[in-house]
């Protein structure tokens, strides 16, 4: 239960900026869908660093060697230091093309995706330390620090937000600086932390090249399969902007509350992770095998309550987001779509959780290209034939079904199975 209000919790960044900035005008709320793609890229690229970090900690804890759990935490820090500063860098030089070549837009719109992606860079390495932070304390099966940690920054993004543009007559500049500062303060409570715990533990907390380098390789294979994700998420973006404004921008409300209900059913992935990386490291493959069937129950049942939340409030969603009686309209009709994978979805990312604590890690980019290469294709056929934003959604979905599927094999294979403190 905290791992699901921490993860509803960490939307709320998106949810708020959304929420604000669509009533801006929706030159800005399309111009806030195209930098969220980006932003959403590198949240969900790097995500290997909390997801990573919390099946070796939950493996190293559960074969009892504690002190090995804090370095490895302490290396997977420094790993997303470094890395946050050459993704910012890196972002500042090619931010311009970026923008132009998943926005396919001008004017306004193109104006208002730079000028949040720009001022957003800077909260990058902050993002990735609290990535490896939180991988740690779920490591440690402690949901309650994330929950904590989420909640407040959010309401501290919330309330600067507010002030800024409401209060001083800022722009969209000011939701994306409102985001960075609480990004910051989250970081140094993960540092504080982990430093405290190393320390207790004598583990080292210097940078460790041999470690850090071994972490990005073990890392490289988690990012290839979010990468391949994202890449998917990205196209329906990229499609969705060609297909016109309105269409983007009702695209971008749909898809932030579909990103909300994601993160709540990712819960019970988050407690897979740590449950299952724990189990198969103390050797005890029949509890990581009952766990796993258990989740996926509840991830489904989850996924059925989403379903009819959205389904119950469809017509009203909108109007949090947008005035634009074009936008509102149409997002109505996104939201029957978000309704209808959410059973799929929750069967999906429970068994990616499970799949990830257990370091089955190859297998799990394997699968993740093959799923994205049905929705490009799918997606593609949509922009060639101009088809409708519907029609996009529906390969959406099927993106997701096909997920769930071949995950749901590989999990009755038993080839996930590996015991040990390492696989």
């Amino acid at each position: 239960m905290p791992a699901f209000g921490a993860l509803i919790a960490e939307p709320i960044y998106l949810l708020t900026d959304t929420a604000v900035v669509g009533h801006l005008g929706t030159p800005q709320l399309a111009g806030l869908a195209v930098a969220n793609a980006v932003l959403l890229a590198l949240y969900t690229i790097f995500i290997f660093l909390a997801y990573g970090t919390t099946a070796a900690v939950s493996r190293l804890l559960g074969a009892g060697d504690q002190r090995e759990a804090a370095h490895q935490a302490v290396q997977s820090m420094w790993l997303a230091l470094f890395l946050g500063l050459g993704v910012m860098v890196l972002g500042f030089l090619v931010a311009d093309p970026v923008i132009g070549l998943i926005g396919g837009a001008e004017g306004a719109v193109r104006t208002n995706a730079l000028v949040y992606l720009r001022i957003s860079l800077v909260g990058v390495p902050s993002m990735l330390v609290v990535l490896a932070g939180t991988g740690y304390v779920r490591g440690l099966q402690d949901t309650r620090t994330p929950l904590a940690v989420a909640v407040g920054t959010a309401v501290l993004n919330l309330v600067v937000e507010v002030v800024l543009i409401y209060g001083f007559d800022q722009g969209i500049g000011a939701s994306a600086l409102a985001t960075v500062l609480a990004q910051s303060v989250a970081a140094l409570i993960y540092v504080q932390r982990l430093g405290r715990a190393a320390r207790a533990r004598g583990a080292e907390l210097r940078p460790h090249p041999a470690s850090v380098g071994a972490l990005a390789k073990v890392g490289g294979q988690l990012l290839i399969r979010t990468a391949a994700l994202r890449a998917a998420l990205a196209v329906a973006t990229a499609v969705a902007a060609r297909i016109g404004t309105v269409d983007l921008a009702a695209h971008e409300v749909a898809y932030a509350v579909w990103t909300f209900l994601a993160f709540g059913l990712d819960a019970v992935a988050i407690a897979g992770q740590a449950i299952v990386g724990r189990a198969l490291g103390a050797g005890e493959a029949g509890a990581a095998r009952g766990a796993g069937r258990r989740m996926i129950e509840w991830g489904l049942g989850l996924g059925f309550v989403c379903t009819g939340l959205v389904l119950a409030t469809r017509t009203v969603l909108p109007h949090l987001f947008t005035s634009d009686p074009e936008v509102v309209q149409l997002t109505a009709f996104l939201l029957l779509w978000v309704a209808v994978v959410q059973p799929a979805s929750g069967v999906a990312f429970v068994l990616d959780g499970l799949l990830i604590g257990a370091g089955d890690l190859r297998w799990l980019a394997w699968a993740m290209i093959g799923a994205t290469a049905v929705f490009v294709s799918a997606a593609s056929l949509v922009m060639v034939l101009g088809l409708g934003i519907g029609w996009l959604w529906a390969s959406l979905a099927l993106l997701v079904t096909s997920r769930a599927v071949s995950m749901l094999v590989r999990f009755h294979s038993d080839r996930w199975v590996v015991l040990g403190a390492t696989r």
